[in-house]
This record gives structure tokens, sequence and C-alpha cells, in this order.
């Protein structure tokens, strides 16, 4: 654990942008697996519940980067996985510690970056995945994939959980059945 204070009134997205530039410099400097093409930046930090949620882009990865306050209940193991709900669905993020930035937990979403072949590009993803991050996903095609998966998996698509709009749809004249 950090002795600093985990309350982050403030954007952290300069102490990330610090941190990973370090890291950059040192541990991953000369790695193969790093894109000369691209630089260590954050992108888009902002709040979201108790927590600081953003892109990084590093030579090496680019993720989803997610920075709880003190007062949030999602303190995990190093290494550990929790899923947290955007308006566009769920996704896992693996919690990390460090000294200059204390808990913080990441989403991978490349990995490597070879696909980036400039950091304009790289940049503009990561903008486009907070946008996609933050829009409502398709009900329907959630409940459908819900379905398949029951389906696949040999349970039966009665133990899913139902929306009160998904009940009703199914049991007035003209609902899905």
């Amino acid at each position: 654990m950090t002795t600093e204070p985990r309350a982050l009134p403030a954007d952290p997205s300069e102490r990330v942008r610090a941190h990973f530039a370090h890291v950059g410099a040192n541990a991953m400097r000369d790695m193969p697996l790093c894109n000369p093409a691209l630089d260590v930046a954050t992108v888009g930090f902002f709040r979201h519940g108790q927590a600081w949620v953003g892109v990084l882009v590093t030579p090496w990865c680019m993720n989803l980067m997610l920075l709880p306050d003190a007062d949030c209940a999602c303190e995990r193991q190093v290494g550990e996985t929790q899923w947290w709900t955007f308006p566009s669905g769920e996704y896992p993020f693996i919690a990390h510690r460090c000294d200059s930035l204390g808990d913080y937990q990441a989403c991978s979403l490349y990995s490597p970056v070879f696909e980036f072949d400039s950091q304009a590009y790289a940049l503009d993803v990561a903008r486009e995945t907070l946008r996609a991050l933050m829009v409502g996903g398709d009900p329907e095609a959630e409940a459908a994939r819900q379905r398949e998966a029951a389906r696949l998996e040999g349970r039966s698509v009665a133990e899913l959980p139902v929306s009160r709009r998904g009940f009703l749809r199914a049991v007035l004249p003209g609902g899905e059945r």
C-alpha cells in the first residue's frame, strides 16, 4: 500500500503519464515489444462514480485505466479481477499497485500495439474508445448474447435475469416470445 492519500480530487492523468513515462525510459527501454512510433500519453480522464477513468497509451500497450478513491469499496489484491459497469457494458479490470500511483486497475485494450502506425492514430482510437464506453449498449442484443451463452453452456434461459422491460415484452400481446 502507498502512504499517499488515495482521494483523487484532481485529474490524475499527469501522474499516470509521468509514472509510465518513467517505466518506458527504464524497465521497458529497448524492449522488442515496444512500438517506436508511440509515446506515453493519457487521454480523457473523467470521474466515474468513485474513480477516475481514462486511457493510457504506451509503446507497449493501450489500457483503460481506473484509479479509485480511498472511499471506494473496490480495493483488490494485485492481480485480482473486478468487473466495472459502464453505459456500454461490463468490463474486467485487473488490480495493480505501485508507489507513485497507489492502487489502480487496468483493462487491456491492445497489447502489443504494433497496429498503430502513428501517435495520432493511437490517440484517435483512445478517444473513440472512451466515447464508445459511455454510449449505452443495445439491450436486445445483450439479451440475445446472454441467451446464446446460456444455451452454449447448457443452462436454461429461465435462469437468466429478466428486466422489467423484458418481462413486459414477453407477456404483453405483440411482445417477444
